[in-house]
């Protein structure tokens, strides 16, 4: 344990076992508990490693629970790689001498004892090496030191002179360290920003582009030359990445319907996630998107507007598929033998069969590795994962493992919808962001609760991704709130988490559910959806979604995860909560803090009074402040306690903008 305890150090996931996770760029909190016998002070300095073993950085910590002896420090990494960090405690005799020289002196006791320890203490840390403390330091601590004894001051000039503001800054600056232990290293992985914070816009490519005959009603798929006609919209409203669900040729036996119908009609598309037919499988593209060499372009057409491109992966294939006859061992045979699909009671997935990774692990993982390579090769940069939690955990440490080894670039998403342990191993193991349960979040009590547990201590290692609604999933709250509930759930997600996404089609408020299941009706996953984009701008969606990532882009205190603070407020449907990047950290030199106050209540107005806890922002209590709505262009004069009321009708939120006034 050493001479002065360091324990309960963070991030730390499952005892360093894996890595911590960072991104170039942010600045992590790491923290540690340090404590000593007695009542002599400790302090506890904190060091980022290098992927070469060098020592990166190194800053003081500082208290930040008064009486629990809990420290921390924000240490900001500057590339990718394999990093480390340590916690090192320290005995700080200056300021146990400083705490006890200002009592007795002012009270008379010891005056002369505790002045001459003073000049003892302050002779031993000038006499540092120089390549500890430069001559100029060390100059500054014997002038001190002649200070202290100087006979002809006064005892309170002598204390000052040792407790001057030169003093304490080159103590601070170069601190006299005794005794010092230090924890352990940490292993903390660091990864490009995209693993933190970006925006993603789904689509199904079949839909963009895809026509009917007015005649016949025969509808003709969209191809992905179609579909990359639509990238400058989907750029121009500021995402980041463009993902693509399943694009692979689509098997025939047992394909579904419109609305998962057991009874496909002709001409109906099937579910891309039925993955497989004579024309290929996982490696192969429906044969009605076009070619590889249209994938091509649509990936170069993409990159030329600042969009990366992410690839559904469904592990599952149709029972056309080539491996289930080249590979019948990869699935599960029932016992009148047929092969079992798919379920996840009440929902029956006739047209999809289910890996079995018991049979042949090592040829699956092969393969798996392969197809992922193919699509690499493409462009493909980043992974949504279907279903990740139905599938081994040692293979997903071991794909995950084998692709970042030669492609550290790539990013896999883990659409996990699934009981906390499991979501929370899969993100340790190294998937790089995770789906959540933010999509049923609802009420101001549940959404505090949650927006502070992603952004705590759990962000070390699971990076949470909200989505209002995804192909899968459309909410109560949705279906009950029509485009406000849309903009309030829009508003959440983007300033709730620095990974944020929609599905296409949000922008046209799709609020109506199949009876009986939280999902739309005439569902994209059975059906081509070519949709009126014009529409959109009517609603307003689309302006507030580029207006929500234009904003993102331009706060960095948005681009962070563990800087969450909620701030009480006296009405049950207004959330509010801040982001804050003080100007140390900030890579634009300056403190950056964005306030979200949101009305819940999507039918009446909502007023209160909203306490902000000001000193975690780093803003003062005494003077106005400046708060800027960055959704409206208003600025008003604020104080610690501002009174604000929402209308869902004209306004849903504040996004703001606070600095001194």
């Amino acid at each position: 344990m050493g001479r002065i305890p360091v324990v309960d150090v963070s991030p730390v996931a499952e005892e360093g076992r894996f890595p911590a996770k960072a991104t170039v760029g942010e600045a992590v909190p790491i923290r540690a508990t340090v404590f000593r016998e007695g009542h002599d002070a400790v302090a506890a300095t904190a060091i980022l490693v290098d992927p070469d073993g060098a020592e990166h950085a190194r800053a003081p910590m500082v208290d930040i629970a008064p009486g629990l002896d809990r420290f921390e420090a924000r240490l900001v990494p500057h590339r990718t790689g394999e990093w480390s960090f340590r916690v090192e405690g320290w005995s700080d005799p200056f300021a146990t001498w400083a705490h006890d020289a200002t009592i007795k002196v002012a009270a008379g006791i010891d005056v002369e004892l505790m002045l001459t320890e003073g000049a003892r203490l302050l002779e031993r840390a000038a006499a540092r090496p120089s390549t500890e403390l430069p001559e100029e330091s060390a100059q500054v601590l014997r002038d001190a030191v002649a200070g202290l004894h100087d006979t002809t001051r006064t005892p309170t000039d002598r204390l000052a002179a040792g407790l001057s503001h030169a003093v304490r800054g080159t103590l601070a600056a170069h601190p006299f360290r005794e005794l010092v232990t230090s924890s352990r290293a940490y292993p903390l992985r660091v990864e490009r920003p995209l693993a933190l914070a970006g925006a993603w816009y789904e689509i199904f490519p079949r839909s963009h582009g895809a026509t009917q005959d007015p005649v016949t009603g025969e509808w003709r798929s969209g191809t992905l030359r179609t579909a990359a006609e639509d990238l400058p919209r989907i750029a121009g409203m500021g995402f980041d990445v463009v993902y693509l669900t399943p694009i692979h040729p689509i098997g025939t036996t047992y394909r579904k319907g419109r609305n998962n119908s057991l009874d496909a009609q002709p001409g109906d598309p099937g579910s891309p996630y039925a993955i497989g037919s004579p024309d290929g499988g996982h490696d192969a593209i429906e044969p009605s998107l076009g070619t590889f060499d249209d994938f091509d372009a649509f990936v170069a057409s993409a990159r030329e507007l600042g969009l990366e491109v992410a690839l559904d992966v469904a592990l599952q294939c149709s029972p056309d598929h080539p491996w289930v006859t080249e590979h019948p061992e990869w699935f599960t045979t029932r016992a009148d033998g047929s092969i079992a699909y798919a379920e996840n009671p009440p929902k029956k997935y006739q047209d999809i069969y289910p890996l079995n990774f018991d049979n042949d692990p090592a040829g699956i993982y092969r393969e798996v590795r392969r197809v992922l390579q193919v699509w690499i090769d493409h462009g493909v940069t980043l992974f949504r994962v279907d279903n990740p939690h139905t599938k081994p955990l040692d293979f997903w440490a071991w794909l995950l493992a084998d692709v970042r080894k030669d492609h550290p670039e790539v990013i896999f998403l883990s659409e996990a919808f699934t009981r906390p342990a499991m979501m929370q191993t899969l993100a340790k193991i190294g998937f790089h962001q995770s789906y959540t349960y933010f999509t049923w979040r609802n009420t101001k009590e549940e959404l505090e609760t949650y927006l502070a547990e992603v952004s705590g201590e759990q962000g070390a290692w699971m990076r949470p991704s909200f989505w209002p609604t995804t192909h899968d999933i459309l909410p109560p709250y949705l279906q009950a709130t029509g485009g406000r509930g849309f903009a309030v759930r829009a508003v959440l997600a983007a300033t709730g988490s620095p990974t944020w996404g929609v599905y296409s089609g949000y922008e046209l408020v799709e609020d109506v559910p199949r009876p009986g299941v939280d999902e739309q009706i005439d569902n994209e996953k059975y059906e081509l959806k070519p949709r009126d984009w014009a529409a959109a701008d009517e609603l307003g969606i689309a302006l507030l979604l580029g207006n929500l990532n234009a904003i993102r882009r331009a706060h960095p205190a948005l681009q962070q995860l563990r800087n969450f603070v909620v701030h009480p407020s006296t009405d049950d449907a207004l959330v509010a909560y801040s982001r804050h990047l003080d100007a140390a950290h900030s890579p634009t030199g300056r403190a950056d803090t964005v306030l979200t106050i949101v009305n819940l209540d999507t039918w009446n107005a909502r007023e209160g009074v909203v306490q902000l806890d000001l000193a975690s922002l780093g803003l003062p209590t005494d003077r106005p402040l400046r708060a800027h709505d960055l959704l409206t262009g208003e600025t008003w004069e604020w104080g610690a306690e501002p009174w604000v009321r929402l209308d869902p009708a004209v306004r849903p939120a504040h996004v703001i903008h606070l600095e001194e006034a």
